[in-house]
């Protein structure tokens, strides 16, 4: 609650002053005045590097069924295999940065994406456009996104750390709203399985093969600001230094010293999980880590199931992007602030607990019956979602209202648990390893992936097929039963997993 005193009008003399509560948020962000310039090109490069990793996600699934000729089933089971290699490479990228560099790591997977989506683009033959484009792919981000992370801490100073992590998350949204509107736009003008033909060449690719060609776009884009990056920078509190990176096996070929330092990861990666494996509280993290893979699951729903449910329900050129990506990042950039502000007394394990509940509680939505929602599909409700927001034509099916209903709740739930899981993990780290505690974090996507390649098609296949009867409902409940047990298993197994969160009584 607001102390009164500061509720007083301001003197005579100087109306115009701001209250000190306003002025101490936006000193917050004065610290990044003179922060280096290799700061905000994170920032920007992080924009475009997440809205071509998001365009290529939304896409994937559907462009191997309608392009590839793949069904629901290995569509997906491709997809997870596909999360498998993505997820070794984020494993093994740390010390392979260390070995080359920041810059150079981020040049080599910029080139890779953008000659690996090419190939995607351009490819119709199966193995061609998996070996040599869609898994190579998966490397590539796994040398970008999470050196992204590593940029941001050598770029900021102690005093703009925080800020700079928080303005990180903030552009990873913007990327997701990017992707999100090129998604719909693409599709909306070329349709589900239209053609463009590329100019010069004159080489026709489907609709599918010209989404991944505006990630190979956002990607062209990246190259230069990559290019004002200096090797060597990084930012301290003393001011900004350049130190010449100590090149590893300088004595070796480049061949030779790159399987040396793909040898020296895969070594300190074991090392490091033989300690973990030594310590109780990894056990703990780990069993906590896999109640979060349940509600992550969601999010790999949106991603690999949803579109196809959604053309199919909706019809082709259904603005799904802007239902899912548009909304949740914007309600997330919103609400992350505030309901990190308003909670800081509660314990991260609480939180995580009440908002996974809510992100749980709101799959039910789709859950229900869709007639009962049409009466506001058909009011002021429906008019402002489906006519004014998302530009609909004639009557607005009741799942329009549906979807961000359900949107809308489960970024509610995402802002009180999401942040709080990484802090969890901190809290549960034993002094020293926070870091390395901190990586396992990463642990739900790829279990939620691994989920949802392993079902994922087939509830498509048996609820939501391209053709013959469908039951979508039932297949949200198994989505939604599904994640249920992240928040019930969280309180049952209470007594287990929480441990004590420093400067918290509870």
């Amino acid at each position: 609650m607001a102390d009164s005193s500061n509720l007083s009008p301001p003197a005579a003399e100087s109306p115009a002053a701001p209250p000190p509560g306003v002025q101490g948020f936006f000193a917050k962000f004065g610290v990044l005045r003179g922060a280096s310039r290799e700061l905000w090109l994170t920032f920007i490069i992080k924009i475009l590097n997440i809205a071509a990793y998001s365009v290529t996600n939304m896409t994937i699934a559907l462009w191997l069924s309608a392009d590839l000729g793949y069904d629901d089933q290995k569509a997906l089971a491709i997809v997870a295999a596909w999360s498998l290699v993505m997820t070794i490479g984020s494993i093994l990228v740390g010390s392979f940065t260390d070995a080359v560099g920041l810059r150079r790591t981020f040049f080599i997977g910029t080139w890779l994406l953008i000659v690996a989506r090419a190939v995607m683009v351009l490819a119709n033959l199966k193995w061609l456009a998996l070996v040599c484009g869609l898994f190579p792919v998966a490397v590539g981000e796994a040398l970008g996104s999470p050196v992204l992370v590593a940029a941001i801490r050598r770029y900021s100073t102690t005093r703009q750390r925080s800020i700079s992590f928080s303005f990180f998350y903030v552009m990873m949204n913007l990327g997701f709203i990017v992707a999100g509107l090129l998604f719909d736009y693409v599709r909306r003008h070329l349709g589900e399985h239209g053609h463009w033909v590329l100019p010069l060449a004159g080489l026709k690719i489907s609709t599918y093969q010209t989404l991944f060609l505006v990630s190979v776009g956002l990607e062209f884009v990246m190259l230069p600001l990559l290019y004002f990056l200096r090797e060597g920078a990084e930012a301290t509190d003393e001011g900004l230094k350049i130190t010449p990176r100590e090149k590893k096996y300088s004595q070796k070929g480049l061949p030779a010293a790159m399987a040396l330092t793909v040898r020296d990861t895969a070594r300190d990666t074991g090392r490091l999980f033989a300690e973990l494996l030594q310590q109780k509280g990894f056990y703990r993290l780990l069993t906590f880590l896999m109640m979060i893979a349940f509600l992550k699951l969601i999010f790999m729903q949106m991603y690999y199931v949803y579109p196809k449910f959604g053309i199919r329900v909706l019809g082709n050129g259904a603005p799904l992007g802007t239902m899912w990506s548009v909304v949740n990042s914007t309600l997330i950039i919103i609400l992350v602030p505030i309901v990190g502000a308003l909670t800081q007394k509660y314990s991260a394990y609480r939180m995580v607990i009440v908002g996974g509940a809510i992100s749980a509680v709101s799959v039910f939505i789709m859950a229900l019956p869709p007639q009962w929602f049409q009466p506001m599909a058909n009011g002021a409700l429906g008019n402002l979602i489906g006519h004014m927001f998302l530009g609909v034509k004639g009557a607005v099916n009741p799942y329009y209202v549906m979807i961000i209903l359900f949107v809308t709740l489960l970024s509610v739930g995402e802002a009180f648990y999401s942040p709080r899981v990484y802090e969890y993990a901190a809290a549960i780290a034993p002094k020293g390893q926070e870091a390395s505690y901190g990586a396992l974090s990463f642990i739900p996507f790829f279990l939620a992936k691994l989920l949802i390649g392993l079902f994922g098609g087939t509830l498509l296949k048996w609820y939501c097929p391209e053709t013959g009867p469908r039951h979508p409902a039932t297949l949200w409940l198994a989505v939604a039963l599904t994640a249920s047990i992240a928040p019930i298993g969280l309180i049952i197994l209470r007594r287990y997993i929480k441990v004590h969160e420093a400067g918290r009584a509870e």
